[in-house]
């Protein structure tokens, strides 16, 4: 009997979408360096403007404010070091704040800084892990060149103000990164709108390859090249074109266009089922972030079951065929609890014992109905293994 596989990790990554394989594949043979002047150099640089184009047209940028790259951890510590070097040349500006509930990609760049001797503070968010924008604004001084916080948690679902946050760094003259990894394709997400001067994103987060993303700079805004060499990308990012990677990205932007609002309701249901069946099937457990569809990104769940460890509830689901993730994939490797959930007030246990449920494309119904049989008896179990005390 084959085994069944009910994929619920797509925070971490997405499957290819079937189109995005589909160009790849037609344009498997275009190997023509994008920046040589020959016939074939310049399909590929056809082929790259194409690709530019539907990233723009996702996010509401212009072309040119549109830069290619390996991702969004190139992104995000292209922006640090961009404001590292501004801080280096002098001024009165030399303060950077960004969200305790970044990325890793973020937060550990800004640790970088500290260590190096810059000014970095983290803005405090409240109990469902949203930016408390109070408190930042009583951070937020003239000495502060950039803000960073993320559209979209990659643990907690929580949509961040990042809107709100623009309008009052724009008072105080500062610049303003955001984190759109998360976001991308599962809600509208607009620079303008936003009101953001740096974007960041990954395609393999929906339904695009891995190893390729994209950098919007606003017109006008401080630049500088994290990757030294040739002159692509503006000379902002050197490094010869991953011609099929990019066109894998432009298909994956193109689709999200048309599909995320669709998706987003989709997802949003099938989160709801998720959420009702758990609270009605397992006593004792904990939601975190927020049931608010205009403040959560739709697919993403997170829950606590006090009494079982996250480690153990991964394990036992994926012996179901039932993938899922402890929190962040980028700090799986470690034991310790999600600072994500802890910076928003759940205390270690909890925290502990947190699973994080991401929904795609790709799940169904049927999908949810199935992790609803298998989880409740898998808890039940762990909780009686468990020495711990109610």
């Amino acid at each position: 009997m084959e085994h069944k596989i009910v994929y619920m990790d797509n925070n971490a990554t997405t499957a290819m979408d079937s189109e995005v394989k589909a160009i790849m594949e037609e344009n498997a043979d275009l190997y023509g360096n994008a920046s040589s002047l020959h016939s074939l150099g310049r399909s590929a640089a056809e082929a790259v403007s194409w690709a530019r184009k539907e990233v723009a047209l996702l996010i509401g940028a212009k072309e040119d404010e549109i830069f290619f790259n390996s991702g969004a951890t190139e992104g995000n510590n292209t922006v640090f070091n961009i404001f590292r070097d501004i801080i280096d040349d002098g001024g009165k500006r030399n303060r950077i704040i960004i969200s305790s509930v970044e990325h890793p990609a973020s937060i550990e760049s800004a640790k970088y800084l500290i260590r190096k001797g810059y000014k970095v503070e983290f803005a405090k968010v409240d109990r469902t892990g949203r930016l408390d924008l109070d408190e930042f604004e009583k951070m937020i001084s003239d000495d502060v060149i950039l803000v960073s916080v993320m559209v979209g948690n990659n643990e907690s679902g929580v949509i961040e103000p990042v809107k709100e946050v623009s309008r009052i760094a724009r008072k105080y003259g500062a610049y303003i990164h955001a984190d759109a990894t998360q976001a991308i394709g599962k809600i509208p997400v607009d620079v303008n709108d936003l009101g953001v001067d740096y974007l960041t994103l990954s395609a393999h987060k929906f339904y695009g390859p891995k190893g390729v993303g994209a950098m919007y700079i606003r017109k006008g805004a401080p630049r500088s090249p994290f990757l030294h060499g040739g002159h692509q990308e503006g000379g902002l990012r050197a490094g010869t074109y991953n011609n099929q990677g990019i066109i894998g990205l432009g298909k994956a932007a193109e689709l999200a266009r048309v599909r995320t609002e669709e998706e987003r309701k989709y997802l949003w249901t099938l989160r709801m089922m998720l959420k009702n069946g758990i609270a009605e099937r397992i006593p004792d457990v904990v939601f975190n972030g927020t049931d608010d569809f205009d403040r959560e990104l739709p697919g993403t769940l997170n829950v606590s079951f006090p009494r079982a460890e996250g480690e153990s509830i991964l394990l036992y689901l994926d012996l179901e065929g039932i993938e899922v993730s402890t929190g962040s994939a980028c700090a799986s490797g470690s034991l310790e609890p999600s600072y994500v959930l802890l910076a928003s007030g759940l205390d270690v246990e909890l925290a502990h014992g947190s699973i994080r449920f991401s929904l795609g494309r790709y799940n169904t119904r049927e999908d949810v109905e199935y992790v609803l049989e298998k989880l409740p008896p898998i808890i039940e179990k762990i909780r009686k293994m468990s020495t711990r005390k109610e």
